[in-house]
């Protein structure tokens, strides 16, 4: 098959890297890719949201199967356009998506269906959201209703704090449309979890746990970012909380969804917070998380390409997924400002000498190629490390010890990506 994978992040990297491994891939595609991608597919300079030049480019190319990675393509639609000319497309349809691209609608949706989740109540304006913080007092979580890379949720420790992020939404105009509505939540204390599965519309197929570590410095320190590391498997969620989250969450959710004329095809992604022993949802994306995905693919053995297609054509029920009896740790090289201002263009030295390393696996997401031939930065998230282990502590150490061979100005990177875990293992 001539596969091609939209997007230029570390998701899209591991997406790849792990596409490239199936017998069914005799063509790969990056668009538009990335340094890292470029060493194993073919990388094309069409922007991840230009949906009507990624149509042209899979048509003309006779392209089998698009694999779509961000949001922003996926709520704006690309599979339904694919899929209307004759394309296999990998994602959920615009009417699907919005499960990530209004937080409003997601969170009257889980109330509907009386799925677990943090009280809300949803504003429209600065005046009454205001007051609504006032009355309720903090902590709070404040979030823009619609698609901010991660960066339009703030976890308000203070009543400045939240009105500061009130301000950004509604008088700043920070996020732009997608902050014409802000959903206001109840602050849940717990430890957060991430569940993903693919789902054929019908049928679910869970993959393993994995655990975010999104505030940018360590000990959940700063402001939230994408994802500043992952851990998979997490051991916050046993085997009694997997079948609930299973059952009473993710089967429920696309059951419900299809109740709704809004069949989901794809991954499904539950943001959850662990609190007192219950799951609750915090937020669900309609894509494979980043970094969640660089922890968890290295861990499957399943040839991805088959689960894909079994997704797209309703039969997931005929499969199960085989993973590796391992750890992995992913940690994220960020540039240093990140996530707020931050500069481009630096050159990133010591990757071949990490690349000779055994069981360290280096997903690129903000990088590209000069003139040169030299990598270099080119995003705020820059390179995920990954540490692969059957024993945990070690693979952390694999991951932290390659991150040393690896330099570029200003480099900035958690150091207790993992550290959760321990309470646990």
């Amino acid at each position: 098959m001539k596969i091609a994978v939209v997007g230029s992040g570390g998701r899209e990297h591991a997406l790849a890297y792990k596409i490239k491994q199936s017998k069914l891939c005799k063509e790969l595609y990056c668009i538009p890719g990335n340094a890292g991608t470029s060493k194993i597919a073919k990388n094309i300079n069409i922007d991840a949201e230009d949906i009507n030049g990624i149509v042209d480019f899979a048509t003309d190319e006779q392209i089998n199967l698009v694999v779509v990675g961000p949001e922003n393509p996926l709520a704006s639609g690309i599979v339904d356009e694919l899929e209307r000319v004759g394309i296999k497309a990998f994602g959920p349809k615009k009417g699907a998506a919005i499960l990530e691209a209004s937080k409003s609608f997601t969170k009257k949706f889980l109330n509907k269906y009386s799925i677990p989740t943090a009280e809300y109540k949803t504003f429209d304006n600065f005046d009454d959201a205001n007051s609504y913080i006032q009355s309720k007092g903090v902590p709070i979580v404040v979030k823009a209703d619609g698609l901010a890379a991660g960066k339009g949720v703030t976890v308000a420790k203070t009543k400045e704090e939240a009105i500061k992020a009130l301000e950004d939404i509604f008088i700043k105009r920070k996020f732009g449309g997608i902050g014409d509505k802000v959903v206001i939540e109840e602050f849940l204390e717990g430890e957060e979890a991430s569940f993903l599965a693919f789902s054929d519309g019908e049928n679910i197929l869970p993959m393993i746990a994995a655990q975010d570590h999104k505030p940018a410095y360590n000990n959940d320190e700063g402001p939230n970012t994408g994802g500043m590391g992952a851990y998979a498997p997490t051991p916050i969620v046993n085997e009694e909380m997997r079948q609930y989250i299973i059952e009473n969450i993710m089967k429920k959710t696309i059951l419900s969804m299809k109740e709704e004329g809004r069949t989901y095809k794809g991954v499904l992604y539950a943001g959850l917070m662990i609190k007192n022993g219950k799951p609750y949802v915090l937020e669900f994306n309609c894509r494979f998380g980043d970094p969640e995905t660089q922890a968890i693919l290295p861990l499957l053995e399943s040839d991805i390409v088959e689960i894909i297609l079994a997704t797209i054509e309703g039969n997931l029920n005929n499969y199960t997924l085989k993973w590796k009896n391992v750890y992995s740790v992913c940690v994220v090289l960020a540039s240093g400002g990140y996530p707020l201002s931050y500069e481009n263009g630096k050159v990133i030295t010591g990757l071949d000498n990490v690349e000779k390393l055994d069981d360290v696996i280096v997903f690129h997401a903000g990088t590209k190629l000069d003139e040169r031939g030299n990598v270099i930065t080119s995003g705020g998230r820059v390179l995920n490390v990954v540490g692969l282990d059957k024993d945990f502590k070690m693979a952390q150490k694999k991951a932290y010890d390659a991150i040393r061979l690896i330099n570029f100005d200003k480099t900035h990177y958690r150091t207790d990506i993992g550290n959760k875990a321990y309470k646990y293992l």
